[in-house]
């Protein structure tokens, strides 16, 4: 099973990509139907809602009255808080059996409005933002949902912020044009990265890690903060740190495209035990756990230091089945040789821009003991 997170911000297209992705074969869990499904009369969530805000939210049958309840809560923060307080735990709960009812190897998306406010993000293997500018989001608000313009800045200034957004973002997609061109970006999306996706972590085939070096791309400390933020939350107390390592870890550095994310653990027992904790977030094991650079540097260790135990070089290597973000995932040991070289290394290179990387377990643990280098 693969679940995605689908959000955005009122009026930008969110829905239109939903029911796209429900169109090419996705099971689609609507935040906003089980938001409304939650308050239903009858209902304790309306219970607790009339509770808080009184009876002047209900229609004369009884039923949620939305506008007067969004006109009390949506100005006032702490009045949102205790909105958002009641709904959310009772939409999770309801998420969490409808996908528990899925198949196994179904895609499921998540569309879920306030996922960025309520801290979700990390939840999902891959996260799609919908957005378009604001004034064009007032008037698609005014013009097909019949708000005034002032409830619509109102509730456009009461979610999340574009940077917000971004921050969390694996893929943006810009709502500027028609909708026949976001229909048409959402298919290409979903077939040639979230299908494939779901495909390789159903086979229980990862990625290929790119090779070839290509230009320094600046966004690769953003795309490596989300996948830090995803392995923290999957992993939880079980790690010891999680760092974005190697060469995509260097400002400036030209190297492969693929992230390589370090995450510390006490023992090779504890890095077998997250490997579902993995792959529910989308990371694969593979059979060979020793990359480039820390074969290179047991190859130099060796060739000075024959009492070296080689049992302290092992470690646990997953790696994406996500074709659109090839991710290295290095389980290792705290205070063993690899797990120590990997900060080492990146930390060297971050101070020497340009460096020669031939011999280069030797000349950074030199650097380590002049500069006093720690972990």
């Amino acid at each position: 099973m693969l679940r995605i997170g689908l959000s955005g911000g009122i009026g930008a297209g969110k829905s239109t990509v939903s029911a796209t992705f429900a169109e090419c074969g996705g099971i689609v869990v609507d935040g906003d139907v089980i938001a409304r499904e939650v308050v239903e009369p009858g209902t304790v969530g309306l219970a607790r809602l009339v509770e808080a805000f009184g009876e002047e939210i209900l229609l004369p049958d009884g039923a949620l009255n939305r506008p007067a309840l969004a006109a009390i809560a949506f100005p006032d923060d702490e009045k949102r808080a205790t909105l958002n307080g009641i709904v959310h735990p009772l939409v999770a709960e309801r998420r969490a059996e409808l996908i528990a009812s899925a198949p196994p190897d179904a895609v499921i998306v998540e569309d879920i409005p306030l996922l960025v406010e309520s801290k979700m993000a990390p939840l999902f293997p891959l996260v799609v933002i919908v957005h378009a500018d604001e004034e064009v989001r007032v008037q698609r608000l005014i013009s097909y949902r019949g708000f005034s313009e002032q409830d619509a800045r109102t509730r456009i200034a009461a979610q999340a912020t574009v940077e917000e957004r971004r921050a969390v973002a694996d893929v943006w997609l810009e709502n500027t044009g028609s909708q026949d061109d976001l229909v048409q970006r959402a298919k290409q999306l979903w077939f040639n990265r979230i299908l494939p996706f779901a495909r390789n972590l159903q086979a229980g085939e990862p990625v290929a890690a790119p090779l070839q070096p290509v230009p320094f791309d600046h966004t690769w400390a953003d795309q490596a903060a989300r996948i830090v933020a995803r392995l923290q939350t999957a992993c939880g107390h079980r790690v010891v740190r999680v760092d974005h390592v190697g060469p995509t870890a260097v400002p400036g550095m030209d190297a492969p495209d693929v992230i390589d994310v370090q995450v510390t653990v006490e023992s090779l027992e504890i890095a077998d035990e997250l490997a579902d904790a993995l792959r529910a977030v989308g990371y694969l094991p593979l059979a060979d756990g020793v990359d480039a650079v820390e074969s290179d540097a047991r190859s130099t260790v060796a060739e000075f230091d024959h009492t070296e135990d080689a049992a302290l070089w092992r470690s646990r290597l997953h790696a994406s089945a996500d074709p659109g973000r090839p991710t290295n995932v290095h389980l290792r040991v705290a205070g063993w040789p690899n797990q120590q070289y990997a900060l080492l290394f990146t930390d060297w290179l971050r101070a020497n821009p340009g460096a020669d990387i031939s011999d280069a377990y030797r000349r950074a643990w030199e650097w380590a003991d002049a500069t006093g280098w720690r972990p």
